[in-house]
C-alpha cells in the first residue's frame, strides 16, 4: 500500500454513533429513558474533565446521567452502600464508578468495581463480564474502550477474520480485554508486554495493532508493517516549547512516521478516547433496552417443577415434602421481577415491592377470574385446592403466565379445626408449614397495630377523666428545650376542629379543652383487641382491675386477629399513603356528642403507618408445579370481605401481561366472598373480573339436598358413598343460587366439580346438565386433588374460553342507595331472602351512621357461612325469607358498613379435640409434623 494512512477519525465515527443512539433513545420513549450514574470520591479535576465530558455525550443523547459526588472523607462500607442503592434504582441502567477513587480512607477499587450490578456494569469491567468475555460470551457488557478500539477497526473495511493481530499491552481496562475481543472475532492474536522479547519484529507482523503501552511515541514507523491498522490508545503530555501551554499531547506510537506505513491510523487526540465515551453511551443504551424489553416481556421464562403423583394418594404433608420447591428468587426472576422488587425471607418466600406497580405502570393487566363456591358443608369443597389446580394446570400444563392470589391464613383455624390452608393433594402451596405459620409476619405486625390502638384509647380515656383540660393540654403538647410544638397529626386535629392556629401558646382556655378532650363515650367503643388464636375464654372480658386504673373498667372482648379492620385495610389498600389515610380514619367509637372518634384523633395514625409498612408488600411462594402464587392479607369472610389484597391483585394482574391470569379466591359461599369480592373489593379497586369458577361437590350438593348429617373424622353415610341421583337433584337449588349470583355480577360462570372417589359418572353428568341449563358457561369435572395440574385442564381450558368474551361485569348496587336499600339489594339477590328487617337497635345504629356521613359506603354482611339464610341449620336454598340484621356498626377505614345478621362471633374457640393433638416438632430433624 503506497501514501499516507488513511486516519480513522474518532472524533467522526463517534458523532455517527451518539445520532444513531439519539434515535434508539427516543424510540424507547420517556418511560424508558436511560439513566446513568457517574460516581465520583473526591474531586480530582482530571476527573472531572472525563465526568464534564461523558454527561455533555450523555445529554447530547437523551440519556439523563447525573454526577454522583462524595466526599474524600466517605469509607469504604459508606461507597458500597451507595453502589448497591443505585443497583436497586429502577431508573438507572448504568452505573460508572469514576477510577482513581480520590479518598482519604483506603478503600478497595476493585470490590466497589465488583459491588456495581454486572447488569449496569456499563464499564465492562465487573469481574463477570470480563469472564463472558474471556470464554467469549458477547450477552455482558463490553469494556468501552477495547470496543471502541474494535469498531474503529470494523469501520476500515479490513476483515478482521484469519489476520495477524498484535496487541501491545495487557492491562485488565484495555490491553487484555483487546486482545478477547479480537480473538473472539477470529483474528491470530499475540499479546506483548514489557517483558516480551524482539518486540519490534513481532509488531512487523501485525496485520492489526493495538498499542495502548503507557509509553510516549514508544512505536516507530520501522515497527509497523505496511498498510496494517494502528490503533493508538495511548495520551500521553510531552513538553513543547511551540504550544502555548508549553505541552503537547501525543500518543504511544510515533505519529509522524506511522502514517508514512500505516494502511490506517488514529490520532491524538481525536481516535480511540471519543470512541470510549461513545461506547459507553451505547452500553446504557443497551442496558436501557434490555430493561423495556423485559418490562414488555409478554411470555415468563417458568420452567415448572415435574409432579410423580402417587396411588394411593398420600397425605398433605407427605406429598408437600416430597417436592423440592425452586429457589424463590429465582421463581421471581421467571415471571419478570427485578432483583431490588424482592426481599428474600429464606429460600422460599420473599416479599415483593410495591414499585414494581410504577415499574410495570404502562403493561396492560391480564385476565381476572374469581374462584368462589357453593355455601360451604363441614368436610369443604376444596375451594383453595381448585384455585391451585387451575393456577397450576394454567401454567404448567398449558403455558400461561398465571399467578395464584391467596389470602394468609390465620394461626386460630390451623390449630382449631383445619390443619392448614394451603389446598390440598397434588394441588398445594409450598412449603406448606411456612404457608400455615407466621409466614413474614404480616398477621403479627396488624395485631400488634391493632393492639397499639386498643391501648392508646384505653389510656386516652383514663387520663382525660384524670386530668384538667389544661394540664391534659399540657402533658399532649409538652416544652421541649423550653418550646411547645404540635406535630403534624396534632396540627390535622386542630383543622378538623376548625381551630386555625399553630402556635400552641395561642389557644384560649376553652381551645385547650376542644383540642385536648375526645369525650368518648364508652358505650360506643367498637374497637376490640385481637390474638392470631381461638380463645373462647376471650370473647367477654372486663379490663382495667388494676387499682392503677382507679376503677376506670369496662367490658370488652377479643377478636381473632384476621377480624380486626386493620386486616381489611391492609387488604384494601392501593398504596402506602392510602393505608396511612384509611388508617386515620378508622372510627374506634363515637363522643358524647354523637360524632365519630377517629386513630387520627387518638394521634396514632403514624405509628400505625410504621408497624404495617413492610405488612403492605405482598408475599411470593409457589405451588407443588412451580408456578408462582402471592400470598397476601387475610380478612374474614362472615366478618369482614374474605379476600386476599388489592394490591397482590395489582401485582400480579401486571406481572402476567394483556395474555395471562390472575386467579383469585373468595371466602366461604358465593353469597358471602364473591359478593363482597365484587361490591367491596372491585369497586375499590377499579377491576373487572373476566370470569367466575365454582366449585362444587356432589357430596356437598346432597347433603343441601337433605342428606344425613356430617362430621369431620367420622364415617360417612352410604348416602354419600353410593350413588343417589334423587338426593342429589333435590340439593340442586343451592348450585342454581351460586350460579345465578356469579351472572347477578355479569360474569361468565365456569362450574368445577372437584371429583371425590365415591362420585359416580351418573351423578357428574346430572350436575353439568344442570349447571348449564341454569345459564353456566362451562361445567366440568376436575380432578386435580389426585392428579395436580394435569387433572384441572378442562378447566383451565373453560376458563382461558370463558374469558375470551366481552366483559360485562357490573355492579349489584349504587353506594347512593340508603344502606338499608343496599341490604335489601344483596339479601333479595344474593341469597333469595324476601326483605331484611333491622332490629331497633340496628335501625337506631343506621340513622346515626347515614347523620355521621356513612350512609354512602359499600355494605359488608356478616351472617353465617352455613346457609343462605341467616340460620346455619337452613340448608339448600329456600326463597322469600326474612333475613334478620341484629346490629350495625362502621369500618371507615376499610370503606364499609358491617351488618350484623344474627349472632357471628369474632373470636373462635376450640373444640374438644382441635389439630394442636396431632401438630408437633420432631427434634431430631427439624421437622413440623401433623399439619394436613
Amino acid at each position: 500500500m503506497s501514501g499516507e494512512a488513511k486516519i480513522i477519525s474518532g472524533t467522526l465515527v463517534a458523532k455517527n454513533i451518539r445520532e444513531e443512539l439519539s434515535r434508539e433513545v427516543k424510540a424507547l420513549g420517556e418511560q424508558f429513558a436511560p439513566g446513568l450514574r457517574i460516581v465520583q470520591v473526591g474531586g480530582r479535576e482530571d476527573s472531572n474533565v472525563y465526568i464534564r465530558m461523558k454527561i455533555k455525550a450523555a445529554t447530547e443523547i437523551g440519556i439523563q446521567a447525573e454526577h454522583v459526588q462524595l466526599p474524600r472523607s466517605i469509607t469504604e462500607l459508606q461507597l458500597l452502600d451507595k453502589v448497591r442503592e443505585l443497583n436497586a434504582d429502577p431508573r438507572v441502567h448504568g452505573i460508572i464508578v469514576q477510577m482513581p477513587l480520590d479518598s482519604d480512607t483506603k478503600i478497595d477499587a476493585h470490590r466497589v468495581a465488583d459491588a456495581v450490578s454486572p447488569a449496569k456494569d456499563v464499564d465492562g469491567l465487573h469481574t463477570l463480564n470480563e469472564g463472558r468475555l474471556a470464554t467469549g460470551d458477547m450477552s455482558g457488557f463490553l469494556p468501552c474502550t477495547p470496543w471502541g478500539c474494535l469498531e474503529l477497526i470494523r469501520r476500515t473495511g479490513v476483515e478482521i477474520a484469519g489476520a495477524q493481530a498484535v496487541v501491545l499491552g495487557r492491562s485488565k481496562i484495555v490491553g487484555t480485554p483487546a486482545a478477547e475481543l479480537l480473538k473472539w472475532n477470529n483474528a491470530t492474536v499475540t499479546v506483548c508486554h514489557s517483558k516480551t522479547r524482539n518486540l519490534e519484529q513481532i509488531t512487523r507482523n501485525a496485520d492489526i495493532l493495538i498499542v495502548a503501552i503507557g509509553v510516549p511515541e514508544l512505536v516507530k514507523g520501522s515497527w509497523i508493517k505496511p498498510g496494517a491498522v494502528v490503533i493508538d490508545c495511548g495520551i500521553n503530555c510531552i513538553p513543547d516549547a511551540s504550544k502555548s501551554s508549553g505541552n503537547r499531547l501525543v500518543g504511544d506510537v510515533d505519529y509522524e512516521q506511522a502514517k508514512q506505513v500505516a494502511g490506517f491510523l488514529t490520532p491524538v487526540p481525536g481516535g480511540v478516547g471519543p470512541m470510549t465515551v461513545a461506547m459507553l453511551m451505547k452500553n446504557t443504551v443497551a442496558s436501557a433496552t434490555k430493561a423495556a424489553a423485559r418490562a414488555k416481556r409478554s411470555n415468563w421464562t417458568l420452567q415448572p417443577l415435574p409432579l410423580q403423583p402417587e396411588r394411593p394418594v398420600p397425605s398433605d404433608i407427605v406429598i408437600a415434602r416430597a417436592q423440592r420447591p425452586k429457589n424463590i428468587g429465582h421463581l421471581a426472576e421467571e415471571i419478570g421481577l427485578e432483583a431490588s422488587e424482592v426481599s428474600l425471607y429464606g429460600s422460599n418466600k420473599a416479599k415483593i415491592s410495591l414499585n414494581v406497580l410504577q415499574r410495570l405502570r404502562e403493561r396492560q393487566a391480564g385476565n381476572y377470574v374469581v374462584v368462589a363456591g357453593i355455601t360451604p358443608t363441614p368436610l369443604g369443597e376444596g375451594k383453595t385446592t381448585t384455585l391451585m389446580g387451575l393456577v397450576q394446570a394454567l401454567g404448567a400444563h398449558k403455558q400461561k403466565n398465571v399467578m395464584a392470589a391467596l389470602r394468609q391464613p390465620s394461626q386460630g383455624p390451623t390449630f382449631g379445626i383445619k390443619g392448614g390452608a394451603a389446598g390440598g393433594g397434588y394441588a398445594q402451596v409450598i412449603p406448606m408449614e411456612e404457608f400455615n405459620l407466621h409466614l413474614t409476619g404480616d398477621i403479627h405486625a396488624v395485631s400488634a397495630a391493632n393492639n397499639l390502638l386498643a391501648a392508646q384509647l384505653d389510656t386516652r380515656i383514663f387520663h382525660e377523666a384524670t386530668q384538667s383540660d389544661k394540664a391534659l393540654y399540657q402533658r399532649l403538647v409538652p416544652k421541649i428545650k423550653g418550646q411547645r410544638k404540635f406535630s403534624p397529626i396534632q396540627l390535622r386535629r386542630l383543622q378538623r376542629l376548625g381551630i386555625d392556629k399553630t402556635d400552641p401558646d395561642a389557644l384560649t382556655e376553652s381551645e385547650y379543652g376542644q383540642f385536648a378532650r375526645l369525650d368518648i363515650d364508652p358505650d360506643t367503643i367498637m374497637w376490640e383487641r385481637v390474638v392470631d388464636m381461638n380463645d373462647r375464654y376471650l370473647r367477654a372480658i372486663t379490663i382495667g382491675e388494676s387499682p392503677t386504673e382507679k376503677g376506670l373498667s369496662r367490658k370488652t372482648r377479643f377478636s381473632i386477629a384476621v377480624a380486626s379492620e386493620i386486616m381489611a385495610v391492609l387488604a384494601l389498600s392501593g398504596c402506602l399513603a392510602d393505608m396511612k389515610q384509611r388508617l386515620g380514619d378508622m372510627v374506634v367509637a363515637f363522643n358524647k356528642s354523637g360524632q365519630p372518634v377517629t386513630a387520627d384523633d387518638l394521634g396514632v395514625t403514624g405509628a400505625l403507618a410504621v408497624l404495617l409498612k413492610d405488612a403492605l408488600e405482598p408475599n411470593l411462594m409457589q405451588s407443588l408445579e412451580g408456578t408462582p402464587v402471592l400470598v397476601h392479607a387475610g380478612p374474614f369472610a362472615n366478618i369482614a370481605h374474605g379476600c386476599n389484597s388489592i394490591i397482590a391483585d395489582e401485582i400480579g394482574l401486571k406481572l402476567v401481561g394483556s395474555d395471562g391470569f390472575v386467579c383469585t379466591e373468595a371466602g366461604f359461599g358465593s353469597d358471602i366472598g364473591m359478593e363482597k369480592f365484587c361490591n367491596i373489593k372491585c369497586r375499590n379497586s377499579g377491576r373487572k373480573p373476566n370470569a367466575m369458577v365454582l366449585v362444587t361437590t356432589v357430596r356437598a350438593i346432597k347433603m343441601h339436598g337433605g342428606g344425613a348429617p356430617v362430621t369431620p373424622g367420622t364415617p360417612l353415610n352410604k348416602q354419600y358413598t353410593e350413588e343417589n341421583l334423587e338426593l342429589l337433584e333435590k340439593g340442586l337449588p343451592n348450585l342454581l343460587q351460586h350460579i345465578s349470583n356469579g351472572r347477578a355480577f355479569g360474569m361468565p360462570v365456569v362450574v368445577s366439580i372437584n371429583a371425590h372417589v365415591a362420585d359416580t359418572p351418573a351423578e357428574h353428568q346430572l350436575l353439568k346438565d344442570a349447571a348449564l341449563r341454569a345459564g353456566a358457561f362451562a361445567a366440568v369435572v376436575s380432578t386435580h386433588w389426585s392428579d395436580g395440574g394435569a387433572g384441572a385442564v378442562p378447566l383451565a381450558e373453560a376458563v382461558i374460553e370463558a374469558c375470551k368474551l366481552p366483559n360485562k361485569f357490573k355492579l349489584l348496587y349504587d353506594v347512593e342507595l340508603p344502606l338499608e336499600d343496599k341490604m335489601n339489594k344483596i339479601a333479595q339477590t344474593m341469597y333469595g331472602a324476601g326483605k331484611v328487617e333491622l332490629s331497633k337497635e340496628a335501625l337506631e345504629q343506621v340513622k346515626r351512621l347515614t347523620d355521621a356521613g356513612f350512609g354512602k359506603l359499600p355494605i359488608c354482611m356478616s351472617k353465617t357461612s352455613g346457609s343462605v339464610t341467616g340460620d346455619a341449620n337452613i340448608k339448600g336454598a329456600p326463597k322469600g325469607f326474612t333475613l334478620n340484621v341484629e346490629s350495625v356498626y362502621v369500618s371507615a377505614g376499610a370503606g364499609f358498613v358491617v351488618a350484623m345478621c344474627g349472632d357471628i362471633t369474632k373470636m373462635p374457640g376450640l373444640s374438644t379435640r382441635p389439630a394442636i393433638y396431632d401438630i408437633d416438632l420432631n427434634t431430631e430433624t427439624g421437622q413440623i409434623e401433623g399439619l394436613f
